[in-house]
């Protein structure tokens, strides 16, 4: 029996209702859809349930979701110490690991790249070993003696693909003292160490100890006296040593450390000081020639001079023309007191040249030179040939 008679009319008003009804629910449902995302963009919507009677050839609209970036924190560097029965100790600016003991440091970073003192740099035992781990490595000191003593680095890398390179301000650095009862001093293979003193540059006497605990003094050979610290003119630090600040030609001399530590004293490596008296800047020459048209059989005299500090040392250099030929250098060196308020001297170098001929036409070029550099000054001499006598008339 077909559904229109089943119900009649009242049947067919009652399904359109139901119709109407089902689409007015679905627009609303929408609207509150697009309204919500609107008010959160990044919400995805809820799948449509196909209603039953419907078909849709339309195919679902593509919705890109933006990526999020996830920001970290670089994570912070640090040195932990590596003890007895798996415990770990933050490491601070030094410690001390008794002579004998295994040293094991752990520096947080994918990769790390560690820095030791220079004796080990050599290390030829296998007494150390570096290893890399998943997000820290791993340094290891084995049987470790006095000698030991000095900084150990970490610096962490930063890497693009296989190019890698130490971040030297992220570095972390711990001093580690190696107590030995019998070694005072970091050994080493001379017995006397030459040590300039400058006078533009602080001097370092690196007498290292292997105990922090270790009282230490400074001594002069002959004549034989402890040398006054005074924090100001000379300092100590127990990491570095004896540092004299402004060197003065009284410094100059053999000097040595003295530690001592309960019953045990102990003297180090004795030091030679020379003193050198470094200028502050290069030398600034000024050259003049007697003449710049000199005839030929005439002598010549090509002067360079420099006015500096006093007690500082130049070294004149000449070029001239007659190099070419092989004539020799023939010079007068000296050095004279300049007058005014400080101590100040003019070193002189005159280039000689007797009975000039025309191979000594050209450029001369004197350099001076001291510790802190060197200048070239140049002039240049023309030579006139000699004028022919006139012939006398009968």
């Amino acid at each position: 029996m077909p559904l229109e008679n089943l119900f009649g009319s009242k049947g067919r008003l009652v399904l359109s209702a139901l119709l109407v009804c089902a689409f007015i629910l679905e627009l609303a449902y929408c609207q509150e859809e697009a309204q919500q995302q609107k008010i959160n963009p990044g919400r995805k919507p809820k799948p449509s349930i196909a209603k039953l009677g419907r078909s849709t050839n339309k195919s679902p609209r593509a919705v890109t979701a933006k990526p999020k970036i996830k920001t970290t924190a670089p994570a912070q560097t640090f040195l932990t110490q590596v003890l007895n029965r798996g415990k770990f100790k933050k490491v601070v600016d030094s410690i001390s690991v008794q002579s004998g003991d295994t040293l094991e440091l752990r520096c947080r970073g994918k990769p790390v790249q560690w820095s030791v003192p220079k004796y080990l740099e050599e290390d030829d035992e296998g007494r150390l070993s570096m290893v890399q781990q998943e997000r820290y490595g791993v340094l290891t000191l084995v049987n470790t003696t006095g000698a030991d003593t000095g900084e150990f680095s970490c610096y962490p890398m930063y890497c693009e693909d296989t190019d890698c390179r130490k971040e030297y301000d992220k570095a972390v650095k711990v001093f580690v003292f190696f107590p030995d009862p019998q070694e005072l001093f970091v050994p080493s293979a001379d017995y006397y160490e030459a040590i300039q003193l400058r006078t533009n540059w602080p001097t370092l006497l690196p007498c290292q100890v292997t105990s922090p605990q270790a009282k230490v003094t400074l001594h002069r050979e002959f004549p034989p006296a402890e040398v006054e610290v005074d924090g100001t003119e000379i300092s100590f630090n127990v990491k570095r040593g004896f540092t004299i600040h402004r060197p003065r030609p009284h410094h100059a001399g053999a000097l040595f450390c003295v530690a001592s530590l309960g019953n045990l004293r102990q003297s180090s490596t004795k030091y030679m000081l020379i003193y050198v008296n470094y200028p502050m800047a290069p030398p600034a020459p000024v050259i003049q020639a007697s003449s710049s048209s000199v005839t030929a059989g005439e002598n010549l005299r090509v002067s360079c001079s420099v006015v500096g500090e006093q007690d500082v040392a130049v070294e004149f250099t000449w070029d001239y023309p007659g190099q070419q030929i092989g004539r020799p250098l023939y010079t007068q060196d000296s050095i004279s007191p300049v007058g005014g308020g400080a101590a100040r001297q003019q070193s002189q170098s005159v280039l000689l040249v007797d009975e000039v001929r025309d191979v000594d036409q050209g450029t001369y070029t004197c350099t001076a030179q001291n510790l802190q550099g060197a200048k070239s000054v140049s002039t240049t001499v023309k030579v006139v040939p000699k004028a022919k006598p006139k012939k006398q008339k009968p």
